[in-house]
């Protein structure tokens, strides 16, 4: 397969806090601009990206963007744009005339706006079945017309390292001859919730120190990739649960969720078999955890 030799600059598209950005730079894209319309998730994203070029607007209002030397680098667009209406997971608007559904159009604009020789475009696993597929479809279309050869499929996190099952759909596009293959791999040392989290304190109901020292050693690559040298870590701030929420829980164990609690413990539920799978949901350390298929 033809492949470029130019230096790869990165563009993300509602980049949110930045992880795909993250994810672009650890495999060697220099990522010079992105967009975000939230202003705490542009701060953010500032943060933890200070040398990237960050436009805090609506990019329906973007009408340009800096120039880039196509003869010396090759351009990587890639973003995910707003899956609410594509989840199955959000019934109500899960439907075609949801207005942020309509905003991939965006990516294919700014595409033409850019000219990259590659895309990766991410969403969640609705974005393929919604109207039987029409939004995919005309993506891959859209994308085709602007002479791109693209490739997809549905990679689940816990095939790559992370201690969770979460399916999300990724589609990559070429303007170089032959597709590109996505590998879904075997990962033979899956990370486990115990990998990802034995280490972390151990918390009471209702605890309010956010800094808190690990509970023990790192005791596995994940964790040690993760800490680095840390000692301490964050984050342990815990709403104060009622008697009745602490009691539901010791009715369920690794694994099981609501369905475990006796009904009688329920009553303040107006119909608790219409509760979410994640409702009262206890991980099981030996596997990594599981979400939705959104």
């Amino acid at each position: 397969m033809q492949t470029s030799n130019k230096q790869f600059i990165g563009i993300d598209l509602f980049s949110e806090a930045g992880g795909l950005s993250l994810g672009a730079s650890m495999a060697g894209i220099d990522v010079a601009l992105a967009v975000e319309k939230d202003y705490h998730a542009a701060a953010t994203y500032a943060r933890n990206h200070p040398n990237t070029k960050l436009w805090n607007v609506d990019i329906e209002e973007l009408v340009e963007l800096p120039n880039i030397n196509t003869d010396k680098f090759s351009i990587v667009l890639f973003g995910g744009p707003p899956c609410q209406g594509f989840s199955t997971s959000n019934k109500r608007t899960w439907n075609n005339s949801n207005p942020q559904n309509h905003l991939y159009k965006e990516f294919i604009r700014i595409a033409k706006l850019t000219q990259p020789e590659w895309i990766v475009f991410e969403n969640v696993t609705g974005f393929t079945n919604l109207t039987s597929g029409d939004f995919l479809g005309i993506l891959i279309n859209d994308l085709t017309d602007l002479g791109f050869e693209c490739s997809h499929s549905i990679l689940t996190a816990s095939d790559h390292g992370i201690p969770q099952r979460r399916n999300r759909f990724f589609l990559i596009g070429s303007k170089y001859k032959g597709k590109i293959a996505i590998d879904i791999p075997t990962n033979e040392n899956t990370v486990s919730v115990a990998d990802a989290i034995s280490d972390l304190p151990t918390l009471d109901n209702g605890a309010n120190m956010d800094v808190l020292p690990y509970k023990t050693a790192a005791e596995n690559t994940y964790a040690q990739a993760l800490r680095k040298n840390l000692k301490e870590c964050s984050g342990h701030l815990v709403s104060r649960n009622s008697n009745v929420v602490i009691e539901r829980y010791t009715y369920i164990n690794q694994g099981e969720n609501w369905r475990s609690i006796p009904s009688e413990l329920m009553l303040d539920y107006t119909d608790r078999t219409r509760c979410h799978t994640g409702i009262y949901h206890r991980l099981r350390e030996d596997r990594p955890s599981v979400v939705g298929l959104f």
